[in-house]
This record gives C-alpha cells, sequence and structure tokens, in this order.
C-alpha cells in the first residue's frame, strides 16, 4: 500500500509538471520618440589624474514603460529587448546613408516605471564619419527602435520618417559594421545616471 501511495503521489506531480502554467501574463509597452545629442566624455577625479581634453560622444536615447498582466510578485520585466536602427550619411557617397544596428537586452526592468534605453557612439567613430571631432549628431539621418518582450515586437518608434523605415528597401541605404553603435556598459557612462537607465546585459 506504501509503494502504491508513493506512486500516486509521483504521477500526480508529474501531471503538474507536464501541465505548466495554464496563462502567461501579457505585455504591453509605451514608448516615445528617440531623442539624441552630443556628450562630452566624462571626467573624474583620482588622485593620479592625466590631462586631456573630454572629446564628444553621440548619445541616443528613449523612454520607455513596461506592464505585465498579471503582473508578478518581483514587479520587474526578467529581459526586455531593443532594437536600435540608426542611418548615418555615407561620408564617401553624398545623398546614400549606412544603416547601423545594435540590440541591447535589458535585464531586471522594474515596471510601470518610466526608464531609459540608450546607445552611444564614440568620439573615432563620430570623426570617420564627418572628418571632425565635433556634431556627430548633424551626421544622422534617421533613429528608429523596436522593443521586444518574449521575442515579439511590442512598440517602435522612429524620430521621424516613415514608420519602420529600416524595413524598407533602399538603393540608398546599405548596412555596415565599420561604425559600430555601444551600449551604455561599453562607454565611460557606464556608471552614471545609474537609475535613470534600464540594466543592460553584459555581453559575452
Amino acid at each position: 500500500m506504501k509503494n502504491y501511495n508513493f506512486l500516486k503521489s509521483i504521477a500526480f506531480c508529474a501531471s503538474l509538471v507536464c501541465a505548466g502554467p495554464s496563462y502567461s501574463a501579457e505585455s504591453k509597452v509605451d514608448a516615445e520618440k528617440p531623442v539624441f545629442d552630443d556628450l562630452l566624455s566624462p571626467e573624474f577625479g583620482g588622485s593620479e589624474r592625466k590631462p586631456f581634453k573630454p572629446k564628444e560622444w553621440l548619445d541616443i536615447e528613449a523612454k520607455i514603460k513596461v506592464q505585465l498582466s498579471p503582473e508578478p510578485k518581483s514587479k520587474t520585466a526578467d529581459e526586455v529587448v531593443v532594437k536600435w536602427y540608426v542611418a548615418v550619411k555615407n561620408p564617401e557617397k553624398s545623398g546614400y546613408f549606412l544603416l547601423l544596428t545594435k540590440t541591447i537586452t535589458h535585464i531586471n526592468v522594474p515596471l510601470n516605471e518610466d526608464i531609459y534605453t540608450s546607445i552611444y557612439m564614440s568620439p573615432a567613430s563620430i570623426v570617420r564619419l564627418t572628418g571632425n571631432a565635433k556634431g556627430g549628431k548633424n551626421a544622422v539621418e534617421y533613429v528608429g527602435y523596436e522593443v521586444l518582450v518574449d521575442g515579439q515586437v511590442k512598440i517602435s518608434k522612429t524620430d521621424k520618417g516613415p514608420d519602420n523605415w529600416w524595413t524598407k528597401s533602399s538603393e540608398k541605404i546599405s548596412t555596415s559594421v565599420s561604425v559600430p553603435l555601444l551600449s551604455k556598459n561599453e562607454t565611460p557612462f557606464a556608471n552614471m545616471w545609474w537609475d535613470r537607465y534600464a540594466e543592460v546585459k553584459p555581453e559575452k
């Protein structure tokens, strides 16, 4: 009899595992248009400071708010993925553009709270595009992004131009990896304004 009851318990537990949850959380994302501007390299104090002249970075960011229903007890979303698309002027061909892309995975994203996602372009990349150490934002034609939760696109935004312009074929726009976009973790701004931005999952 004891063996019989033990086997019944195992069968019952197995049925629960197989059945799994009877529902999954529904997600909603509110988002604003991306904005961008030039931002000087930060200066940090220390006992062994070295002289340098801060250069300009291109700072691109957007405000988002994530909701899950039902809301988990943690009040956070495990992962939220943001795919960025930036069209910059091609320095070698007037009237043509390079499409730069970057996927950022945010973790432990607080729910029902305005929070920012961002990408950056280094001073060296700005010089490569413009021939000048200043005015990186002047090289930008369009900026757009998509927010994905559980692998599904929940919302997309662009600063101007047609919606989802990055999906439209054009002979004037070509994909490029020569000028990288960087996550906040890959810049000198990594530890600045921490509570303003969603936490970035480290890249392996």
